[in-house]
Formats: structure tokens, C-alpha cells, sequence
């Protein structure tokens, strides 16, 4: 935050500002200090909601304030830990698969928490279905 500062990235400054204000109101509502996976739970949240005002600002014709957006999720993305490679979540989802669940929401309910904070949902969601379909 003191670095984005003094260099006078505005955009820099005004993500962390906001996230560093949304971490201290998760804190508040634990009453403790949030945890690593809890931090970066606020920073995916910060993503996802930067994801679909860049979406609604494109829909709407308004390109620049979709690309401030966009450099928003860049630098937030630089906080989030490396992702997990799908070839790991598809062989995840495949042995839930084998193992009798045939079932999208108890699929799910059985591969996410293997890899809880380090993938966003959707793209579990969307392994998960291709399985289904091919198996």
C-alpha cells in the first residue's frame, strides 16, 4: 500500500485501499484476525465482484470503465496463491466420480474442499459437468 503511494499508482492504491477496508470488516464480523485462506476468501471476493462490473460496464458499451475494472482483478490477482492446474481438479473430480457420486451438487460438495481458496468455483462447476456428460 505504502509502495503503491509513493509511486502514485493511483489504481494500485485505490484496490488495496478498498480490500484492506473489506479485510478489517471480515476481521470485525470474527472478532479475531482472519486467517490466510480467510484474506484470500476477501481477495476472490474482491475479484469476482470487479468480474461482473467489468461484464456489466461491456454489456452497456462503456469500455473504459470495463478496462479500469479489468486493471483492478490484475492487480488483486497478484495477491491470490498460484492456481490449481485443472488436469488436478479433473483428476479429483474423476475419482469422486468412480467412487459412485453421480450427482453435480454432492461432486462438488466432495472436490471443492480439496482445493478450498486456491479455485474459483465456476471452474470446478464446469469440470464437474463435462465429467458427468462423458462418464
Amino acid at each position: 500500500m505504502n509502495a503503491a503511494r509513493k509511486a502514485q499508482d493511483k489504481t494500485r492504491t485505490l484496490v488495496l485501499g478498498t480490500i484492506l477496508a473489506n479485510l478489517k470488516n471480515r476481521e470485525l464480523e470474527l472478532g479475531r484476525v482472519a486467517a490466510d485462506d480467510e484474506v484470500v476468501e476477501v481477495v476472490r471476493k474482491g475479484i469476482k465482484l470487479r468480474r461482473e462490473a467489468a461484464e456489466q460496464y461491456g454489456k452497456a458499451g462503456r469500455a473504459e470503465l470495463a478496462a479500469v475494472e479489468e486493471a483492478q482483478i490484475g492487480v488483486l490477482e497478484e495477491f491470490l496463491p498460484p492456481a490449481v492446474d485443472p488436469a488436478e481438479i479433473r483428476a479429483a473430480v474423476r475419482e469422486v466420480i468412480a467412487a459412485g457420486t453421480r450427482e453435480l451438487g454432492k461432486v462438488m460438495g466432495q472436490v471443492l474442499p480439496r482445493f478450498k481458496g486456491r479455485v474459483e468455483g465456476k471452474l470446478v462447476n464446469q469440470i464437474v459437468r463435462e465429467e458427468l456428460q462423458a462418464g
